[in-house]
């Protein structure tokens, strides 16, 4: 077995045996990495609680022969306070993080989608924004090759009216290509969305809760059920003005 040392985001954990737990990472150089930490439950673990979902962490472990290394040794790094002390970002946060485990392969380095997450955490911890998760979303997307067409019928081409959405369509489709699967969108949703994929994500995070950010919101977690092939078990649309 072979010893190196990674930077991660913990993703999630769940229990081994009466003191272990299996933790799962997206690491900086590595992709998704799971790994076994021994004794983390018991009162006098040397882990801790460093070993958190959300938790940024600098760790050294061991490489395992089958598909488990073994932690030895955890530094944390960032803890994303605010975003904990939040039931709203707490949500969000979950929503983030079951998504890159969905997407994010173990053994194989997507630093691009590392450096998101890390950039969407501290967004959160410095301020709640309506649209943070759903930018995350619609940024992902595009990196894993599926960039929407937003300003004419992704079937037929048509200028317009765009009145509706289908990720499996390919983006926005027009009156006479809507089909019973497709979701309705606003002008305004679709303006978001735009901002948020064309290099305006800064601003669009400013934007306060409203009917169509609440649109936005829903019409992103659809377009990465479609992509993922699942639905997400964490909340799918959050509370603000005009959600339902």
């Amino acid at each position: 077995m072979s010893l190196y040392r990674e930077q991660g985001v913990v993703l999630r954990t769940h229990r081994l045996g009466e003191a272990d737990r299996i933790v799962s990472l997206l690491t900086e150089g590595r992709g998704k990495v799971r790994a076994v930490a021994k004794g983390i439950r018991k009162t006098k673990s040397k882990f801790g609680a460093r070993l958190e979902p959300m938790t940024h962490v600098a760790l050294q472990l061991y490489e395992g022969r089958g598909d488990l290394d073994t932690i030895t040794q955890v530094e944390t790094v960032e803890i994303f306070r605010p975003a904990r002390e939040d039931l709203d970002r707490v949500r969000k946060v979950g929503a983030l993080l079951e998504v890159v485990d969905q997407v994010a392969q173990e053994g194989e380095p997507n630093v691009a989608l590392y450096r998101m997450l890390l950039g969407a955490l501290r967004s959160l911890a410095s301020a709640d924004s309506p649209l943070l998760v759903a930018g995350f979303y619609w940024k992902l997307l595009s990196q894993e090759g599926f960039h929407p067409v937003l300003d004419a019928c992704a079937s037929c081409g048509s200028e317009g009216p765009l009145v509706a959405f289908e990720l499996g369509e390919g983006g926005t489709l027009c009156i006479a290509c809507r089909r019973g699967t497709a979701v309705g969108v606003s002008e305004e949703a679709l303006g978001l969305v735009r901002e948020v994929l064309g290099g305006g994500l800064a601003k669009a995070l400013q934007e306060p809760p409203s009917q169509v950010t609440a649109e936005v919101e829903d019409l992103a977690v659809r377009a990465i059920e479609a992509h993922l092939e699942r639905r997400l078990r964490s909340v799918r649309v959050w509370s603000g003005p005009g959600s339902q």
